[in-house]
């Protein structure tokens, strides 16, 4: 239950189970099918198509293997693929923590107590914060295909996300040409096929190249026999540093190496390009290792093309689609009848942004949030970033970095309702090297144990404070956040030994460091977080400024009440008593609430009423512990329930939501409410405000959260699992979904999902789980208590 001004309590109906059946070992197979564990290839592949190539960024296609991405223009004379890699940052300079001390700390928490909120804000910058920071991940380069074809018809380029492979197709003087291309997990390449029916063969030049840093060449590229290579360092001359000019002049070194194997004609090398004269086909190799991963990078290209040449394109296909569907197929949705895919993707599009509805395409972008995390998030990769993987720039928005206000956590939201759970794990390789970083950060600068997070970081994982003014980067929930991913992953899998092994490890360090944070708010003795931000908003003080420091914000007291409560609850699974739990049972009592109503109902954003300048800011961060936490349930608290609704419906008749993963957020917040029309209704402004072409998330400018809180927000509104030993089943199910199947999404426990539906009625749903456990079903606001046999698929058809 949430912690809650109010005390609101409220007994679960119990009704019987009208029909369950376990299966006999015929049915059990095809339960397992429709739970989604069959890995062939289904008939009707997921696509996203054109008939022109892409003339600028936001229209080329992503491929990518978690390391390595691509994005796919499909110019058919000038040819263009953009090339990333993950690793691909400036040095990292020694910067190190702030001048800010306890001592500081204490003159702010007095200037609160005072109510000058305004010279805490400035004094909080200017202590504990490298302000402007400029160092961002950037571009590999492009990869260059120019070739002499005239006359251009029949174009078609596609993207196939159930097989991760773009393609490009047309004809050139009557003459067909195709393209085939993806990158291989397994391999580590990228392989690229160009055939001509043209009986002269494809006449052509190919190129590397990387833009320039500030008029600075960047990469040194050569040609020999049927390879290019392109050797290069990144650098950033429009670094910053405390909002000061801090030129980068070393930063990852990299190679990247490119051979072709022709069929037919010749592969001439020229200077920094390769001539093709008369080959019926090429196949294009390509690897980059880079010094972050590799010592010797140059010698491990030479170790993957050596490899690669070795097998034929077939088979390397065969093993990166199988690679990639023991992924992508996990989950299957169907919203009904897809009409509509024999008209391009961009086409479609337009029509919605007219006003059309396309349950097809609300569908297929489901599945395009799960196909670009499995892009852009692998074993041994770092986390996708705030544009995933897929970068053109050398100075990217925002540096294409890591924001753990919302947006890096969004990013993840999807990864176990859909089944893809292992890709977790380069976040909490990277969330693992902020805690220890971290450590260093609550000593020095706070003079307290365990670990602080701070709001954004970057490749090296620093963890000082980076923001010019307090509202936009001085906060301190961003460790808290973290957490609730390892706890929800724990939750989902009942993965013991990650408990004990890496979640409650990390768990403890937050929770120490909040236990010490936290102090007495003189004006009423409850336990505050100070000084405390809502990400990125403000509001007005007693003198009319627009300020951000208070004692005691919503969101950071939501997020540290669930830290402890995880912290307490991982304590007692795994029996560790200690004196941090000893503490934290006795601080919980005394800490404020996160939720506090208004007189008006609203939930309240900081620790009293105020003013807004923004009422229809993009953030709810005061809703944190609705979701993405698991605190108000519809049932237990139906006062606090309804305050939610009354907080966002305020935030919306202020123009809120006006960025794409804002809207993502609202579609999240709207299943949790039990509210499917209220959820198709933000589906559908996302798709006509927040989606380019190539349907990649529009903040604008592209970030790849919204996509990915786009799906998440689908599976919430399919199943819901938040509640303890509670199972809702199509919660918020809009009108429009009139009949739908969906199989393979996934419960906390460990309860695998699958359902279908007619006239907006729960038809049939088959649940299996690894452990026997007892829960209670949900349907049609009945409930039932089931009990769920290991192994054992059960079905309930009402």
């Amino acid at each position: 239950m949430a912690k809650f001004c109010k005390l609101v309590t409220n007994s679960y109906p119990m009704n019987s189970l009208r029909k369950c059946y376990n299966f006999n070992g015929t049915l059990l197979f095809v339960g397992l099918q429709l739970l989604g564990c069959n890995t062939n290839t289904t008939s009707t592949d997921d696509f996203l198509w054109y008939e022109q190539p892409a003339s600028q960024w936001e229209e080329a296609l992503p491929l990518g293997n978690g390391r390595m991405g691509a994005m796919v223009y499909g110019d058919p004379i000038n040819g263009r693929i953009q090339l990333n890699e993950d690793s691909l940052w400036p040095k990292d300079l020694g910067w190190d923590n702030p001048e800010g001390n306890r001592a500081d700390l204490e003159q702010i928490r007095s200037l609160l107590f005072k109510g000058n909120h305004k010279a805490a804000d400035e004094m909080f910058v200017e202590k504990f914060s490298r302000k402007t920071v400029v160092r961002s991940h950037q571009t590999l380069g492009d990869l260059f295909l120019k070739f002499n074809h005239k006359n251009i018809t029949d174009y078609k380029r596609d993207l196939n996300l159930t097989k991760a492979i773009a393609r490009v197709s047309y004809k050139t003087n009557g003459y067909q040409i195709t393209q085939k291309m993806f990158i291989s997990n397994p391999r580590q390449g990228f392989i690229i096929e160009i055939s001509s029916d043209h009986p002269e063969g494809l006449h052509g030049i190919i190129a590397l190249k990387r833009p320039y840093d500030e008029g600075v060449p960047t990469v040194r590229v050569k040609a020999k026999n049927n390879s290019l290579i392109m050797n290069g360092e990144i650098t950033q001359r429009k670094g910053q540093f405390d909002s000061k000019p801090t030129p980068i002049l070393e930063g990852i070194k990299f190679q990247t190496r490119l051979q072709i194997i022709n069929t037919e004609g010749k592969v001439i090398p020229q200077k920094e390009t390769l001539k093709i004269e008369g080959a019926k086909k090429i196949t294009l190799l390509m690897v980059t290792n880079t010094s972050f991963y590799e010592e010797n990078y140059s010698d491990k290209n030479k170790q993957q093309i050596t490899d690669l040449a070795q097998y034929s394109v077939e088979k390397l296909e065969k093993e990166h689609t199988n690679d990639h569907q023991k992924l992508y197929q996990r989950v299957q949705l169907s919203l009904g009848n897809n009409t509509m895919d024999r008209i391009p993707t961009d086409k479609r599009l337009e029509r919605v942004k007219k006003g059309d509805t396309d349950l097809g395409l609300q569908e297929l972008l489901f599945h395009y949030g799960r196909y670009l995390l499995i892009a852009s998030s692998r074993k041994g990769s770092n986390p996708a970033n705030l544009q995933g993987l897929w970068n053109p720039h050398i100075n990217a928005p925002w540096n294409a970095d890591y924001h753990l206000n919302i947006n890096l956590q969004m990013n993840y939201w999807l990864a176990n309702s859909t089944q893809l759970d292992e890709l977790n794990e380069p976040l909490f390789d990277f969330v693992d090297r902020l805690i220890q970083n971290g450590k260093q950060t609550a000593k020095i600068n706070f003079g307290m144990r365990g670990a602080f997070l701070p709001h954004a970081t970057d490749i090296w994982a620093p963890t000082w404070l980076r923001a010019p003014t307090a509202y936009w980067g001085c906060s301190v929930g961003a460790g808290g956040w973290m957490m609730q991913h390892y706890w929800e992953h724990y939750r989902y899998t009942k993965d013991h030994d990650f408990l004990k092994n890496r979640a409650f490890p990390a768990l403890s360090e937050v929770a120490q460091f909040y236990s010490d944070w936290l102090i007495e708010d003189p004006r009423d003795q409850q336990l505050v977080s100070a000084p405390s931000t809502s990400p990125e908003n403000r509001f007005f003080d007693k003198n009319g400024e627009k300020v951000a420091s208070v004692l005691g914000s919503a969101m950071d007291q939501q997020v540290i009440e669930e830290v402890f409560r995880n912290y307490l609850k991982g304590a007692s699974i795994l029996n560790i008593q200690n004196e941090l739990r000893m503490t934290i049972e006795q601080q919980i009592k005394q800490l404020r609430p996160g939720f506090v109503l208004g007189t008006d109902g609203r939930i309240l954003e900081w620790d009293r009423v105020y003013k807004e300048p923004e009422p229809g800011h993009r953030h709810m961060s005061h809703l944190y512990g609705f979701h993405p936490g698991t605190a108000v349930s519809a049932d237990k608290d139906p006062e606090l329930f309804s305050a939610v609704r009354k907080t966002l419906d305020y935030r919306l008749a202020n123009v809120g939501a006006g960025t794409g993963w804002s809207r993502a957020w609202l579609i999240n917040c709207a299943a949790r409410l039990l509210d499917g029309q209220m959820a198709q209704e933000h589906i559908q402004l996302m798709f006509e405000k927040s989606m380019y072409s190539n349907l990649f998330d529009a903040h604008p400018p592209f970030q790849i959260d919204g996509n990915f809180g786009y799906t998440a927000g689908i599976a919430e509104m399919l199943l819901q699992s938040h509640e303890e030993n509670t199972l809702r089943l199509l919660p918020a199910l809009p009108e429009l979904w009139k009949d739908g199947t969906v199989k393979g999404l996934k419960a906390r426990g460990n309860i695998k999902v699958a359902m279908t539906w007619k006239n907006n009625q729960l038809t049939k749903a088959i649940l299996q789980a690894d452990t026997d456990q007892k829960i209670d079903l949900l349907v049609h606001k009945q409930r039932f208590p089931i009990e769920l046999k290991k192994g054992k698929a059960f079905t309930y058809i009402p």
